[in-house]
């Protein structure tokens, strides 16, 4: 499909409602005093769903060729493991002094 193709104006209304709908669950895990782990879990999750919906419909990505989605995908996986390499380091950061 091309990549200018465009969506009507309902479709943007209602990913505008889904994203609002996703942040209000978030704002409502908050308060809900879930555990710690859990609530980095679902705030992650929610987070990486709205960060899809926005990529692939405002961005448009869904109506490109199939070789972006399949050369941006690798490398921001890539990335992500990548960085689990310096969660211990961000970790090791709460059990230190500031020098003063």
């Amino acid at each position: 499909m091309s990549s200018n193709r465009e969506l009507p104006m309902s479709s943007y209304v209602g990913i505008g409602v889904g994203l609002m709908v996703i942040v209000c669950i978030e704002v409502i895990l908050t308060y809900q005093h879930l555990p710690t782990r859990t609530l980095l879990f679902s705030l992650l999750c929610l987070a990486g769903l709205e960060a899809f919906v926005a990529i692939m419909y405002l961005m448009q990505v869904k109506y490109e060729k199939p070789i972006l989605f399949w050369t941006v995908f690798p490398a921001t996986l890539f990335v992500l493991v990548f960085l689990c390499y310096l969660w211990p380091d961000a970790f090791r950061m709460f059990n230190m002094r500031l020098m003063q």
